[in-house]
């Protein structure tokens, strides 16, 4: 799923690199999507604008719900079939909204507004990241915060396992932690480097693998990074290439994802590359 400010929304086949369907919130308009995700099954998806959110079918390309957004939507993630979304708002929270037949079904809330939020497979458990500069993991079902993972900056970048056992949040000139969601106590850090951290070259995108043994990143200057979530050691890296190699143009990396086949990864750039990395 891609939101290009030269034609709008789009869902794109990776094996054949075509574009399959154009997603537009209004007919003969490009709408600027701000955020999108998948249901972890891949059968529907949802686009957001500033105002608008539409829930489509992914295998006819078809709108199947359009809602006027509670708030302005910053991130969003779907529940299994596509039954709900946790989107994170402008507003200072993060709700649960019925995107079949709409209306907030529960809310969870910080101090400030809520950038990057991440739900596990299941839907049951979720991760926020708010400028208030805490990261913060809820049952989705109850409500409960389970846990509150202090920064000293802005929460920027929040991703959980698919299994929900362990979650990862990043603020911007900060650390970089990935955490027990069983404990609530950290893992470790990432092994960053302090002139990066000061220049607040933090990750703008990260995923676990399905077994939740490794995390891809991405950074704010094309670097994509391979970690192991339990031994915090760098496995690889890989540096997307410019646009126009003779301009001193970077790209933030917007979204990293595992491949189905082993040893392959994708990562998508703000330059307007989708990049198959090995």
């Amino acid at each position: 799923m891609i939101g290009s400010i030269t034609h709008g929304g789009s869902l794109w086949t990776t094996t054949k690199h075509e574009r399959k369907f154009d997603w537009n919130h209004k007919q003969g308009e490009y709408s600027n999507i701000i955020a999108s995700g998948f249901s972890p099954e891949g059968l529907f998806a949802l686009t957001a604008d500033h105002q608008t959110m539409v829930l489509w079918d992914t295998s006819t390309g078809k709108a199947l719900t359009f809602w006027t957004a509670p708030n302005e939507v910053m991130d969003l993630d779907l529940t299994p079939n596509g039954n709900y979304a946790l989107l994170g708002l402008e507003d200072y929270s993060a709700v649960l909204f019925d995107v079949k037949r709409g209306g907030i079904q529960r809310s969870f809330y910080h101090q400030d507004r809520v950038r990057s939020v991440e739900l596990s497979n299941n839907g049951e458990l979720a991760i926020t990241g708010s400028e208030d500069q805490t990261a913060k993991l809820w049952n989705i079902t109850s409500g409960e915060e389970l846990f509150s993972w202090q920064h000293t900056d802005e929460v920027v970048t929040v991703a959980i396992s698919p299994d929900g056992s362990r979650a990862f949040s990043v603020a911007k000139y900060d650390k970089a932690v990935i955490w027990d969601t069983a404990t609530g106590k950290a893992i470790g850090q990432l092994p960053l480097r302090a002139t990066a951290i000061k220049r607040g070259q933090a990750f703008t995108s990260a995923r676990f693998s399905n077994d939740g043994k490794q995390l891809l990143t991405g950074n704010s200057d094309r670097l994509v990074q391979l970690w192991d979530a339990k031994a915090l050691k760098e496995l690889k890296r890989w540096t997307v290439p410019k646009r126009d190699p003779w301009k001193p143009t970077s790209a933030a990396v917007t979204a990293v994802s595992f491949s189905g086949k082993k040893g392959q990864y994708y990562a998508v750039a703000s330059n307007g590359f989708l990049h198959l990395l090995q």
